[in-house]
């Protein structure tokens, strides 16, 4: 997230299916949990939110040892990529299958916001097995923080000099460290815990603005 030179705004869309009022479904296949992660993370709606992400941490000077201008954006874009990718794959596709879990999120629809907004918030946390048990969601958590240090400690800058007007050799500390890798795996759970807030509420939503679609459309018809 933006805030400090060594933060990144790191964000994934969701990986996994969203399903409603389905109780009882067999498991996924290791292959099949692997396909659902590949179709999303290189959906074509991607690669513009890539290059969003990457130019506000660009106009933020995230990761400064990057520096600016276009190649400089380009590594920003390319290190944005990867972490998506990183994430989406160890969450979806390597942790849940390798701990059998259920990566698909199940909406609850039952009760109020609050209730819905709560059990939404649960499944961080908690998730089904593929035996259909409930259990803790070691993917989740296991998987992200695992994307965390894979791509802060694999391919984001390391300490460097770069020339500025100011000062034509300036020390620029590395973005490999703990405490960084720990800031992105706070960042990834904050907003993939809302990603999940939207998954339970957008069928609602989505609804309603087909309703307010098709009414007026339907007015129309009648003149």
């Amino acid at each position: 997230m933006a805030g400090t030179s060594n933060d990144r705004l790191f964000y994934t869309l969701p990986n996994f299916l969203t399903l409603q009022g389905a109780q009882h479904l067999p498991p996924m296949r290791a292959k099949d949990k692997f396909k659902v992660v590949a179709r999303s993370t290189f959906d074509y709606v991607e690669y513009p939110w890539w290059g969003l992400l990457a130019a506000i941490n660009q106009a933020d000077n995230n990761e400064p040892a990057f520096g600016q201008g276009w190649a400089a954006y380009g590594k920003r874009y390319a290190t944005t990529a990867g972490d998506s990718m990183v994430e989406n794959f160890m969450v979806g596709a390597v942790f849940s299958s390798t701990l059998r879990q259920d990566p698909r999120f199940y909406q609850s629809d039952k009760g109020g916001f609050m209730r819905r907004a709560g059990y939404a918030a649960s499944r961080m946390v908690v998730t089904r097995g593929d035996s259909g048990h409930t259990q803790f969601n070691f993917s989740e958590i296991f998987g992200s923080a695992t994307a965390a240090a894979i791509s802060t400690y694999g391919y984001h800058p390391r300490s460097t000099f770069l020339s500025t007007p100011t000062n034509p050799h300036m020390f620029v500390p590395s973005d490999r460290t703990l405490s960084n890798a720990a800031r992105v795996w706070r960042s990834q759970l904050t907003l993939d815990t809302i990603t999940i807030m939207i998954k339970e509420f957008w069928p609602d939503i989505h609804r309603k603005l087909s309703r307010k679609t098709i009414e007026p459309k339907a007015a129309l018809d009648r003149d």
